[in-house]
């Protein structure tokens, strides 16, 4: 008998079972997408108008709409009676670079595999709301501390090489280095041609504003363009660019309209220009001043030099005039009498001591020549002592310390006599 038919394989249900042996078939995955696409509520997306095609006899409009921050797009197809809305607040219709709010839904076509936005009502950004939001924005950033004034760096002082963003072939260029290089012919510029207005603006400028941040050459960054209405400097409002400046590691120069125009770039630059021309000022110095400037200091050090060596000239003359200096053995003379006078003064003193001394010598010795046993004796009286044995002595001071045959010692006032105790 023949071998029986395996059993069917059951197709996945989610694409989580899906494997390399039991994949979706594409008509199905598309299915999957429309089915989940379609579940999507109705949204209102903001963004700016980039490319319209208008096709006679069409009951639709196509537009593609531009997000502001990122070059990301999206088609949206417009019934024309929504558009026939649009005819008051803009006569002209949708044109490039207009920016809008759209009430859509998404809608996925399977058989190309393609997204886009089906709108029911279409509303103008006007200059209120536009200005509106931009200072919400400018609130938020503010809060973020990227407009403090402490992250400022300061300009360098004469940068080898500035970079300069601007418009293709623009006034703003020529003011900028035009006049920078009347200040000083030999400063070097990099410059960067990009769209500054429209779609394509902040995705540009953000992109020369990282190219010249990452060259080592390039000090300082100049963003340069002229005036314009609201609409056409809103993309240097743009929190992209805005963050983009704050994180360049090089000093930015921001130089954007006119001195009324001030967009969020000029908060968050380094340095705010109110002109193009103004930034050439402020980037590089003028040779002709700094000329003067150093002539001028040469001069303010010759002068203090001068009047350095004056004052020491008069103290030296001050010095030399006085009566130490032009007689310097007065000093030493007066010394030398003083000195001597000193000596003098010793010794007379020391005489005075001296005879004063040897007159109380005198008196001291005729004093004691008076009190002497010996003068006693030199008048004729003698000392008498009995001699015992053994070498006893002892004075004889009545006649019956000296019995008779007692030996008896005589001290004259010449010399001493023996002699013995009679009876």
């Amino acid at each position: 008998m023949p071998a029986a038919d395996p059993a069917p394989r059951r197709r996945p249900t989610t694409a989580g079972e899906t494997t390399a042996d039991s994949p979706w078939p594409v008509r199905l995955l598309a299915a999957k997408m429309d089915a989940y696409i379609a579940k999507m509520p109705w949204t209102w997306v903001e963004g700016q108008v980039v490319q319209v095609n208008d096709r006679p006899g069409s009951s639709v409009v196509f537009v593609t709409l531009r997000d502001a921050d990122t070059d990301m797009s999206m088609p949206v197809t417009i019934a024309r009676r929504v558009l026939g809305r649009l005819r008051e607040a803009l006569p002209d219709g949708l044109a490039h670079g207009t920016r809008v709010v759209v009430h859509a839904r998404p809608e996925f076509f399977a058989k190309r595999g393609s997204l886009s936005l089906a709108a029911d009502d279409v509303r103008p950004v006007g200059v209120g709301e536009l200005l509106a939001r931009l200072e919400h924005l400018k609130r938020l950033l503010g809060d973020e501390g990227l407009f403090d004034a402490g992250r400022k760096r300061p300009l360098p002082f004469l940068p080898r090489v500035v970079g300069l963003v601007c418009g293709r072939a623009s006034a703003a260029e020529r003011d900028v280095v035009d006049n920078a290089r009347l200040r000083w012919p030999a400063v070097r510029f990099e410059v960067r041609e990009v769209a500054v207005q429209g779609p394509h603006a902040v995705t540009e400028v953000s992109a020369a504003l990282a190219e010249l941040d990452a060259e080592e050459a390039v000090e300082v960054i100049v963003v340069a363009r002229g005036g314009g209405s609201v609409e056409d400097l809103l993309p240097f409002s743009n929190e992209a660019l805005v963050r983009a400046v704050a994180a360049a590691r090089t000093p930015v120069v921001s130089a954007i309209g006119h001195e009324v125009d001030s967009p969020l770039l000029d908060l968050v630059a380094d340095v705010r220009a109110s002109t193009p021309t103004d930034a050439a000022r402020l980037v590089v110095p003028d040779v002709a001043e700094e000329l003067e400037q150093l002539e001028q200091l040469r001069e303010r050090a010759r002068r203090a030099v001068e009047g350095h060596l004056e004052r020491e000239q008069h103290l030296v003359a001050a010095l030399r005039s006085r009566p130490v200096l032009a007689a310097p053995d007065v000093l030493v003379g007066t010394r030398r009498a003083e000195v001597g006078e000193l000596r003098e003064r010793s010794r007379r003193a020391l005489g005075s001591a001296l005879r004063g001394a040897a007159v109380e010598v005198e008196h001291l010795r005729t004093s004691v020549r008076a009190l002497s046993p010996r003068s006693t004796l030199l008048r004729g009286y003698a000392v008498v002592q009995a001699v015992g044995g053994e070498g006893d002595v002892r004075l004889v001071r009545a006649a019956a310390d000296a019995p008779a045959g007692t030996a008896l010692r005589v001290r004259l006032a010449d010399g001493e006599v023996a002699a013995r105790a009679g009876g």
